[in-house]
């Protein structure tokens, strides 16, 4: 009894045991798992652009409406071409001795799921205009418009990033819109996120839970997939009239690449991009980046010229992949 009567022993006894708990429980298992994971080979840290970007997302609340998670529900494939890892997360740091860091995994998807986002979308030039305001981009977007990281100058200077939005976005206001540097902060952020290659000879996990087939209205199966595949990678930017963005994206409807015969043009652009217009934004290499195969290559073709009114001639894989074999590491036509 004499213990309890000591106030001494008891807190001395009290404080020694929970520390004792503490370390037993949280500080020894954290350890264990920081020596025990790794993030994948090949995982870059982020660049101090996109870290200060990493700080205005978290700052702005983006992780309440987008997540940064493909779980393994073949719904997801249309985020990332697997499910996320834990070694996907095994490199976030703490912001500070005092701060931890959100993994930013989010609970919901209000917005599209953004963890391979930097090689769904890596445009700097669509990233920017869809802050500026994403109804230009997408119609139906209920993301707020971040307009408040830029500015409108009428003579910008030549380090100034201008961002190339239709008329009729600025609300009264004369001259070109210019980017700041959060903004492009925010950008660098959003397109350094890229899910890693597992390495050779690791199966991914696979996708669960099967949607059902989509219904193509009476199309080829080859030209439904390729609808599949211009609406996941080209719609965008494009829009799903195919008319583009004046002064942004160029239209596809009626494209004299898209209805002439200059296949390698065409290919090489799906393939390498495209930067040869300065009224446009700079195209990335979509087809690259997402690793498409020839069959894909040719389904988009397809789609887009039996589309919005044009009448191309329809190609095959075949023909596809010797252009591809000829393309894949020749930029594309300036």
């Amino acid at each position: 009894m004499e213990f309890f009567d000591n106030h001494k022993k008891l807190f001395t006894a009290a404080a020694l045991f929970f520390v004792g708990l503490t370390v037993l429980v949280a500080i020894a298992p954290a350890i264990h798992n920081q020596n025990s994971n790794a993030s994948l080979p090949g995982a870059a840290e982020l660049s101090p652009d996109a870290a200060r970007g990493k700080a205005i997302f978290v700052a702005n609340g983006c992780v309440a409406c987008h997540t940064q998670q493909v779980r393994n529900v073949d719904m997801d494939k249309i985020w990332g071409s697997r499910p996320s890892l834990a070694a996907d997360y095994a490199d976030i740091h703490r912001t500070d001795f005092w701060r931890n860091t959100a993994t930013l995994m989010g609970t919901e998807r209000t917005g599209p799921d953004l963890t391979d986002v930097g090689n769904r979308q890596p445009s700097k030039d669509w990233n920017l205009v869809h802050l500026f305001n994403p109804r230009i981009v997408v119609k139906e977007s209920v993301m707020p418009a971040y307009s408040w990281l830029f500015t409108v100058k009428k003579s910008p200077d030549s380090s100034d990033v201008v961002v190339n939005v239709p008329p009729g976005y600025l609300k009264g206001k004369e001259g070109k819109v210019v980017a700041t540097r959060d903004a492009l902060y925010l950008v660098a952020y959003l397109r350094s996120l890229k899910q890693v290659k597992l390495p050779d000879g690791m199966p991914p996990p696979g996708f669960l839970y099967k949607k059902e087939a989509a219904k193509t209205e009476g199309k080829q199966p080859a030209v439904a997939g390729g609808q599949q595949l211009f609406t996941a990678n080209c719609q965008s930017c494009h829009q799903a009239n195919g008319e583009g963005l004046p002064g942004a994206f160029p239209p596809l409807k009626g494209s004299p690449v898209v209805l002439g015969d200059n296949l390698e043009t065409y290919v090489g652009i799906i393939m390498n991009g495209y930067d040869a217009r300065a009224e446009y934004g700079v195209m990335p290499p979509v087809g690259t980046n997402m690793d498409f195969t020839e069959n894909e290559v040719a389904a988009l073709i397809n789609y887009e010229r039996s589309s919005w009114g044009n009448n191309g001639k329809q190609v095959t894989p075949e023909e596809i992949k010797k252009i591809m074999d000829f393309v894949k590491l020749k930029p594309a036509d300036k």
